[in-house]
């Protein structure tokens, strides 16, 4: 007998050739015969369990029940390997990946195959296709008891940063927006961004990456656009002379078209090597109560995504976060695919990160009670301070944590506020990169601790309407922080919904179908356009422009805001205090917008004394050197507007019918200014170069 250690992140590669006996039809037991699952709790460290090779001296044929030995031949190293690791392993919940198959020269290019795919699926998991294996069957057996992960704690609100764009308003008695931007403006040239971005449009009703549909149809920037012309902008207003790194995060099924994505635009005008990618692997998928791996035929193991959780190991594993303390960056920043208001309050997150010490920070918004959305929450542990942490908590397990402590009423609202006292998870966050390294380095090496979330068939429990797989959350980093730092300080910044959270993450179809229900928030990519528009209409009414009373349209099912529709660049007012200062109109010279217009306004130097728009205006200031003033412009035209198309008609691309229209643009006056001086347009609507 020979005995092999299943280690965290490797296998002994020492394996015996399985010989049966009359009474071992598997030849691998363990240790004390039985299958024994791995351990896999809060400490997220895995037993090492022993296993033996149980050989026959008077047998040299590998187990009939099993593969044979003809069989074994076929496959490389690797894939015989890690076929042996899963017999070793199996208690008979695994058969029906490796037995029956048929003798040599028949379907042997599909055995090789399927060894090879195992081989992948186990190289790639943090201890290899054994160790996921053992840890499904623990929270496989703790989901079918209905093991409640929170009875040990009390809930509370958490300390954080509750923020409006209410110039005059501090909510909290603590910071006003513009003290948290600028104080966010000292420390943004140390920073990194990561962009998770692993899923494709699907449950948009698109086929392709998320990140390359247009965010809006005025100036139709695609997510990844909007993100690096963002980050751009923040590495112009450093006073850092340094490139502000940028890792998207892909998968399997997003990798090649982001790339190309970046390639067929330049990297959107970031510098080479500024971007770096890393792709996630998928994991298997699990049939069964038992762990059984789902099969999608006889030779392919089904697979499904793991989670965003894995960013925090891969930053780790490409070398990332090394890189990154040697080029003195002091927070990264964390940012999701699909909601492009988030950029509006990273300066004020990162400015509260830095005046709290906040070695964790989420960007959250204002929850209802009931929400069906995460809720950044205190639990403190009944017998064990050190195992209290700040998390995100489901909105599901919230409200009974909530029934089993003080008046016991629940998830209700605040009757002051009229929302949850807990914020509402936008799983946006800001990492403090000391902290988040020396975590990183710990134990688990960022492997995020894991949950299932499997869908039974009936009350046993034990058999699922379909495949489920182990998932991970990034934003329940704070389970490894806790282990390696205690005493961490985790918060929170909470921003107003309208100006800081509008994902677009459902189809035309269903979002029609919320908002006949009631919904007023449908996660179409109509309602995140509209709430676009809306959150720029609101800065520049904020800074003194005259702009019509907000009215909403049907378009296509979906409740739209009427106009006008405007979209200000981050080089045109990074700040409230920038776009203050760049709208400087006065009572007698008012500045004013009616609701059929559309506006762009893009250009550092770029200010407005006077304008009267009736139509459709867009202003370019690209050259660093180059000042605009508009003083008295009236523009009269057109304008642009929206037309709706039959989203049902097969000839309509994906990208039109996800909205259900299109922005017929009939008529604009443009001025583009690429030469450094100083310019004017006036009321003649014409640039005039200044002496």
């Amino acid at each position: 007998q020979y005995t092999m250690k299943l280690g965290i992140s490797f296998y002994t590669t020492l394996w015996a050739v399985c010989m049966c006996s009359s009474n071992n039809t598997h030849g691998f037991v363990l240790a004390n015969g039985k299958s024994k699952a791995s351990t896999f709790g809060a400490n997220n460290s895995i037993n090492n369990s022993e296993l033996k090779v149980s050989t026959s001296s008077s047998d040299t044929k590998v187990c009939s029940s099993t593969i044979s030995e003809g069989n074994l031949a076929l496959l490389s190293e690797r894939g015989r390997a890690v076929l042996e690791k899963l017999v070793a392993f199996d208690d008979a919940s695994q058969r029906h990946v490796y037995e029956d198959w048929p003798e040599v020269g028949i379907e042997d290019e599909e055995k090789i195959r399927l060894s090879e795919q195992l081989a992948d699926l186990d190289d790639s998991y943090p201890g290899g296709l054994v160790s996921y294996l053992s840890k499904a069957k623990t929270l496989l057996a703790e989901s079918a008891a209905g093991s409640n992960p929170f009875e040990d704690y009390t809930a509370s609100v958490p300390v954080g940063e509750s923020l409006t764009y209410d110039a005059n308003d501090d909510v909290d008695g603590g910071m006003t927006f513009a003290e948290a931007e600028r104080v966010g403006l000292t420390g943004i040239g140390d920073t990194a961004f990561v962009l998770v971005a692993g899923g494709l449009g699907e449950r948009l009703g698109y086929s392709g990456i998320k990140l390359s549909l247009e965010t809006n149809l005025v100036t139709n920037q695609c997510y990844l656009a909007v993100y690096v012309e963002y980050i751009l902008a923040l590495q112009k207003y450093s006073d850092k002379q340094r490139q502000i790194p940028l890792v998207i995060m892909t998968s399997g099924d997003t990798d090649p078209l982001t790339r190309k994505l970046l390639q067929d635009n330049d990297n959107f005008g970031m510098a080479p090597g500024q971007i770096q990618i890393v792709m996630q692997d998928k994991v298997p998928a699990l049939k069964n109560g038992s762990a059984g791996l789902s099969m999608k035929d006889k030779y392919e193991v089904e697979t499904k995504p793991h989670g965003h959780g894995d960013v925090h190991h891969l930053l780790l594993k490409h070398g990332h976060v090394d890189r990154w303390e040697a080029d003195g960056v002091k927070h990264v920043i964390f940012l999701q695919d699909t909601n492009a208001l988030v950029v509006n309050g990273i300066l004020a997150t990162l400015g509260v990160s830095i005046s709290r010490g906040f070695q964790m920070n989420s960007i959250c918004i204002p929850r209802l009670a009931g929400e069906a959305a995460g809720a950044i929450t205190k639990l403190e542990h009944k017998t064990d301070p050190s195992k209290s942490l700040v998390i995100n908590v489901e909105y599901n397990q919230l409200d009974p944590l909530l029934r089993t402590q003080g008046d016991k009423q629940g998830d209700v609202a605040d009757p002051i506020t009229g929302f949850s006292p807990y914020p509402g998870n936008a799983n946006n966050l800001v990492m403090e990169l000391s902290s988040y390294a020396k975590t990183l380095r710990g134990e688990d090496q960022g492997v995020v601790v894991e949950f299932v979330n499997p869908k039974y068939k009936d009350e046993t429990r034990t058999e699922f309407k379909k495949p489920t797989r182990l998932e991970c959350m990034m934003q329940d980093f704070p389970k490894l922080l806790q282990k390696e730092i205690p005493g961490n300080q985790v918060g929170f910044t909470e921003l107003e919904r309208w100006f800081s959270f509008s994902p677009a993450k459902n189809s035309l179809e269903s979002g029609v179908e919320s908002v006949q229900k009631g919904n007023t928030a449908p996660g179409t990519m109509s309602s995140a356009e509209s709430d676009m528009y809306v959150l720029n209409q609101r800065k520049l009414q904020q800074a003194g422009v005259i702009i019509s009373k907000e009215s909403k349209v049907m378009a296509a099912g979906i409740p739209v805001t009427a106009g006008p529709r405007i979209i200000l660049s981050p080089r045109f007012a990074m700040t409230q205090e920038k776009m203050n200062a760049k709208i400087i109109g006065s009572d007698e010279r008012d500045i004013s917008i009616t609701e059929r217009s559309s506006l762009i306004l893009d250009g550092e130097q770029l200010e407005i004394k006077s304008l009267t728009l009736d139509g459709a205006l867009v202003i370019r200031v690209s050259h660093p050197d180059a000042k605009v003033t508009v003083d008295g412009l009236s523009v009269s035209n057109q304008g642009w507007e929206i037309m709706e198309v039959d989203s049902s008609d097969v000839t309509v691309p994906e990208e039109v019918a996800i909205r259900g229209y299109i922005m017929a643009k009939n008529e604009a006056l443009e001025f583009v200014v690429d030469e450094p001086g100083e310019y004017v347009i006036g009321s003649d609507a014409v640039l005039k170069k200044l002496n």
